[in-house]
């Protein structure tokens, strides 16, 4: 088991980060690492990277402005979510906590570089998105 977390601030107000980032349909438009999102249902999505890798999240907690969580699977990994969203004025504090297993033993050794990198991408790429 491996556990990845990040913490930033967004210069947006809570309802414009909260909004964007469970604007799960929309993650094409500013995720760099995504081709598209498909909508399963009001609790699962897929998401599709550029090499079109497909990765299933199912939502099971979902406090509006507050928090979100979800399981998420594929090929290599499967793990759990969880983002804390606190409100700072004209700000936003995030925190984003992944708790992944490796499902194939030779990747053990990468899975903490990788979450750390995906993580990082994601806050570059939200910064981008909402200025800040």
């Amino acid at each position: 088991m491996t556990i990845s977390n990040i913490k930033a601030i967004i210069n947006s107000d809570i309802h414009n980060v909260w909004e964007t980032v469970l604007a799960v349909e929309n993650y094409s438009s500013w995720r760099s690492d995504l081709s598209k999102t498909e909508i399963i249902n009001d609790k699962k999505f897929i998401e599709y990277t550029k090499d079109h890798y497909s990765t299933t999240f199912t939502v099971t907690v979902m406090e509006p402005y507050k928090r979100w969580e979800f399981d998420m699977e594929n090929g290599n990994m499967k793990g759990h979510w969880t983002g804390v969203f606190t409100s700072n004025g004209n700000e936003t504090v995030i925190e984003f906590s992944e708790n992944v297993v490796a499902k194939k033993w030779f990747m053990k050794p990468f899975v903490k570089s990788y979450l750390k990198k995906q993580q990082a991408r994601f806050i570059n790429d939200l910064k981008k998105k909402l200025g800040g």
